[in-house]
């Protein structure tokens, strides 16, 4: 049997339309958001970036565009004060990005930067560009961990919690704010960054699969509500490492029943900790499992010299600490990782008739069908249980007879 040819990716191509569109970027300082708000600004479209108090508290960035930080214009001071802490590389990449684009020709006119604070974002947005014609919401972190691991601690539990309230009520909670604007317009678009692991249960992922699910099951329902209002509603699901390696990583401490080679699933924890280990041979800091931890910055890492440490089967594998890192990919390696969502995003984004779910790349599509394909074949297998309880007309419940 021959390999199936996959078609090469095209340059990103925006449904067509007569004026330009204005974006709402959720996580505007994410690999994710900064490539996409580059792609959105380079076709003639507004930007909004939306960024965490942490990207913009680091941000030193100065100039004479019109960036806004929750409603108030940017004087010489830059986008935030310095903290005492050093900028994380992240937010040096948010700085580098800014710069870039208000030096092209333009671009100025058309950022606007605000702190992710629900209404007051929307607000600034409207007054700004008057509508909001596509909201795309990409914030995501992952907590690495079994179910039994991330219920060991006060601290392990409140990862959980942290997991939810990051990627399940902070994306309701900004879409719940910018659905009057769209309202009272009649048109918009939202958009939703989840993956395939809201398709497919995930070893070691329970509770990032878990919020995914939550999302998505919202986001179904939600559709239906804005659609009389001409509201279109999309998720896009790429592959696990799109989101997993492109955003923060909190990994519980490991409990030797469910550690390799004692345990035989493929758990996210040896992937994810062995990819990261081939990236950079580093250790990342950590946070000590305590009720309150000091964390160190997300971007530091401490060498591994020692013997002890280079024995480690992985970088995320620690018995007795939560590991938190950024994932230090090489640029070019995130160009290519995060490419194909970039297209998928742009081709999709403001069009006329969008699907409801759109999964990118040709790997995330073979792994659901294969999913879909055994749901299909057990329900199959148990049809006939499936029909035997249903009842039939003369059975006797019409008359209350047994």
């Amino acid at each position: 049997m021959t390999n199936p040819t996959i078609p090469s990716k095209p340059s990103p191509q925006f449904p067509t339309h007569s004026h330009p569109r204005t974006w709402l970027l959720t996580s505007a300082a994410s690999p994710i958001g900064v490539a996409l708000a580059r792609a959105v600004l380079a076709h003639g479209d507004n930007v909004i970036l939306g960024a965490a108090a942490e990207d913009l508290q680091h941000c030193s960035w100065k100039g004479t565009g019109k960036g806004i930080v929750n409603g108030k214009f940017r004087g010489a001071n830059g986008l935030g004060a310095r903290g005492a802490e050093p900028p994380t590389k992240r937010a040096e990449e948010f700085e580098n990005f800014l710069t870039d684009v208000m030096q092209q020709e333009g671009c100025e006119e058309r950022v606007r930067v605000v702190g992710m604070d629900g209404r007051s974002i929307v607000a600034e947005a409207v007054a700004a560009f008057g509508q909001i014609d596509i909201l795309f919401c990409c914030t995501s972190e992952a907590i690495i961990g079994t179910v039994e691991e991330l219920a060991a601690s006060q601290r392990t539990l409140t990862l959980v919690r942290e997991q939810f309230e990051t990627n399940f009520f902070g994306t309701v909670n900004i879409i719940k704010a910018v659905l009057p604007a769209m309202r009272e317009k009649k048109t918009g678009h939202v958009m939703i960054l989840t993956g395939i692991t809201s398709h497919l249960g995930t070893p070691g992922l329970g509770i990032y699969c878990a919020a995914g699910w939550a999302l998505e099951g919202f986001c179904d329902s939600l559709a239906y509500e804005i659609a009389p209002f001409n509201i279109k509603m999309t998720i896009i699901q790429p592959n696990l490492e799109i989101q997993v390696l492109t955003n923060k990583i909190s990994s519980a401490p490991s409990v030797p029943s469910y550690t390799t080679p004692t345990h035989p699933a493929p758990l996210a924890r040896s992937i994810i900790g062995g990819l990261l280990d081939r990236l950079a041979p580093q250790r990342p800091s950590s946070s000590p499992t305590t009720e309150s931890p000091t964390r160190p910055p997300p971007n530091s890492f401490t060498p591994t010299n020692t013997s002890s440490n280079r024995s480690k089967p992985h970088s995320l594998s620690s018995a007795n600490t939560i590991e938190v890192l950024y994932p230090n990919l090489p640029p070019e390696m995130k160009k290519r990782l995060i490419a194909e969502t970039i297209h998928a995003v742009t081709a999709v984004g403001g069009h006329e008739n969008p699907p409801a779910r759109h999964i990118v790349g040709f790997e995330g599509v073979a792994s659901v069908k294969e999913k879909l394909k055994t749901v299909s074949e057990e329900l199959e297998d148990f049809v006939e249980c499936s029909a035997s309880v249903d009842i039939e007309e003369g059975s006797g419940m019409e008359t209350g007879e047994g």
